[in-house]
């Protein structure tokens, strides 16, 4: 080891194994040390039920991975990574047996809305469609970063984005449409009055279109071994059950990168009240579990949906999202499901299945949503309680507990509430910059 690293990197979630590839790539002496057993962070894959049965513990579907500029710019592939695309990216059941979907075509996604709404849908979609590759790098970098690549398409995008998803629903006349614009919206984690939902669910939807919602074969675990693999292969090393504490426990560096909570890095790197304005938001309740079969859904199309969203209407979804931003106990709550071994045969033995599912609850919350999520579950799959050979629960404590980046459960790390959509963790020219100019939040 040199007698100083060019950089030390705190975490070995994406983020820090994605940056620390970055910096090995260029030739730079790079370290990594991660809290836990193994590298991962929320891209872990484990045996949580049964012997065979492979489950996400935190993230399980990867439309922003498979579409991620950093990503697509790296051989993943050549490292294991191999994305399974199930032959509709989402579906959106309804009680009466229909569903919206999801679909790689626009033409299919918008039939499935109605009449009334089709034309709406391919209007909205229409000027983005075949940009993914201009878009998305603008939308998903830092805004400091210079013009956008395109700057019309970034403009026109961000006129819609920033509106609520509630204003945005108001261009579509029937509950099909508003209902799984919702839903892709939810996965904001905030109601759907909120500022900047609509660009959620805007780039939900045309990533499903443009890239798909794919699951890497065997499990996210994948994403952090093929990036673990790349970093080795650039003479990037990792350390694991290391935690980290101040910062004086690390080798001397030119630079020190935080994949952690603004939080974490401010107690280890003693800047203080730095992050003291910031805010985390409503926590998860996630529940993996061991089938018998696959999930009975009443709605042929979510038979045929990796990812599978559970709310009946707009209301419903919004009420379940106010609920968990303001302490409420869930009663009705939005869900949304994967299904990963409908496409990847390494998930379960041969005629079972595993099944992923989590709804919203207040941050912190200390209850047990096991029986409201599996009442809605049965509403749209009757029978789902049937298959059930052994499920694995992780309320807001075990999941801090797990990832000390989940802050109350928070598993988004922070409140998509307020500037806080789009400035974050502060406002600053440079927000990931701190007050120790070689301290470094990515």
């Amino acid at each position: 080891m040199p007698s100083m690293l060019d950089a030390v990197v705190v975490g070995a979630g994406p983020n820090g194994l994605t940056a620390a590839v970055e910096l090995a790539r260029r030739g730079l002496a790079v370290e990594i040390f991660e809290a836990a057993e193994a590298i991962g962070g929320g891209a872990r894959t484990e045996e949580l039920t049964l012997p065979g049965f492979r489950h996400d513990p935190c993230s399980a579907v990867h439309p922003l991975g498979v579409g991620s500029p950093a990503f697509r710019a790296l051989p993943l592939a050549r490292y294991g990574l191999e994305w399974l695309h199930p032959e509709l990216p989402m579906a959106h059941p309804f009680p009466d047996g229909t569903a919206a979907v999801l679909a790689r075509s626009v033409g299919e996604t918008a039939s499935s809305l109605g009449a009334r709404d089709a034309g709406g849908y391919r209007r909205l979609l229409a000027p983005f469609l075949g940009h993914w590759d201009s878009i998305a790098p603008d939308i998903l970098r830092t805004p400091w970063l210079g013009l956008p690549q395109d700057p019309v398409a970034w403009a026109r995008f961000g006129m819609l984005a920033i509106q609520p998803l509630n204003w945005l629903a108001r261009r579509f006349q029937d509950e099909k449409a508003r209902g799984m614009l919702a839903g892709l919206a939810a996965h904001a984690i905030a109601p759907t009055s909120g500022l900047a939902t609509s660009g959620i669910a805007l780039l939900f939807a045309l990533a499903g279109h443009e890239v798909g919602w794919p699951v890497p074969r065997g499990g996210s675990q994948a994403i952090a071994d093929a990036l673990g693999a790349h970093l080795a292969d650039h003479g990037g090393v990792v350390h694991t059950d290391f935690e980290v504490r101040r910062l004086d426990e690390l080798p001397p560096a030119r630079a020190y990168v935080f994949d952690t909570s603004p939080t974490a890095l401010a107690r280890i790197a003693g800047l203080g009240s730095a992050y003291r304005s910031y805010r985390y938001g409503p926590s998860v309740f996630k529940l993996d579990y061991a089938l018998d079969g696959p999930v009975p859904w009443t709605a042929p199309e979510a038979r045929r949906a990796g990812t599978v969203h559970i709310g009946a209407t707009r209301t419903e979804i919004d009420a379940a999202l106010h609920a968990a931003v303001e302490g409420a106990d869930p009663s009705v709550p939005f869900l949304i499901t994967a299904q990963p071994s409908l496409i990847d045969p390494t998930r379960a033995p041969a005629g079972k299945h595993t099944f992923w599912a989590y709804g919203h609850v207040p941050h912190g919350w200390t209850g047990d949503a096991t029986e409201v999520i599996e009442r809605q579950l049965e509403r749209f799959a009757p029978g789902f309680r049937d298959l059930v050979l052994a499920r694995a629960v992780a309320g807001p404590p075990q999941l801090a507990a797990r990832n000390a980046n989940y802050v109350g459960g928070d598993t988004a790390c922070g409140a998509f509430a307020g500037l806080q959509t789009v400035l974050r963790p502060k406002l600053a020219r440079v927000p990931y910059a701190t007050a120790h100019p070689a301290v470094f939040l990515c």
